[in-house]
């Protein structure tokens, strides 16, 4: 992750905290109330150490006999990660990987919501995907406006993203998921995560290579 400014929370702990915010709450609608660090640690495949590291680190203590208290850490991991107020997000590209991040977020109880979705294709601007309305990319400036969006997520083709990044600047972004395989680059002030799928994938390839000569 690039352009973030007095950060007092290592991006390593952030992306953890988001992980045990998700397992307690699965935790919670299966009517967990307690849970102990070596339990939750053992849930992540890492250490109690690192669990209890994370959580100090926040300013989170409990009553470590009982363990923590489910729903209190929930609470307290949520007002972290997230402001008071919902954060709009648009959709860059409503191909078949755009309307899958749509799906995926909507409905999962963040205070992260996909309020639009932009693209050129006449076929989709104008229509509502799984209850997204549509628009086409040259009124993205003036939609963010309208609607508040803080954060967009690029799913266009490589070589269109480039284009995007003037618009999302003037338009005020204050965050950008980037799913392209092209790195973008934002002045200061932006906070962007480049998530390239096939270097992620050549990574695994590679582990999982090294470990079937290591058998043989």
């Amino acid at each position: 992750m690039a352009n973030i400014e007095n950060t007092t929370i290592p991006e390593k702990t952030i992306e953890r905290l988001s992980e045990y915010r998700r397992t307690l709450l699965k935790c919670h609608e299966q009517g967990i109330t307690h849970i102990f660090s070596h339990v939750l640690a053992g849930m992540h495949g890492i250490t109690a150490v690192q669990v209890r590291r994370d959580l100090m680190l926040i300013g989170f203590s409990s009553d470590t006999k009982k363990g923590y208290d489910v729903r209190v850490l929930i609470d307290f991991i949520t007002n972290i990660l997230y402001s008071e107020q919902p954060m709009n997000m648009a959709v860059i590209g409503m191909g078949h990987l755009g309307q899958a991040v749509t799906k995926y977020f909507n409905g999962k109880g963040l205070k992260l919501r996909i309020t639009a979705a932009f693209d050129i294709d006449e076929r989709k601007v104008g229509q509502t995907i799984d209850g997204i309305r549509c628009y086409h990319i040259d009124e993205f400036e003036s939609m963010v406006t309208d609607l508040d969006i803080s954060i967009v997520i690029v799913s266009l083709p490589t070589s269109s993203a480039e284009s995007l990044v003037l618009p999302i600047i003037n338009a005020g972004i204050k965050g950008v998921l980037n799913f392209t395989s092209a790195p973008l680059n934002f002045p200061q002030g932006i906070v962007v995560e480049n998530y390239d799928i096939t270097t992620l994938l050549e990574k695994v390839a590679y582990f999982v290579k090294v470990a079937e000569e290591n058998n043989n």
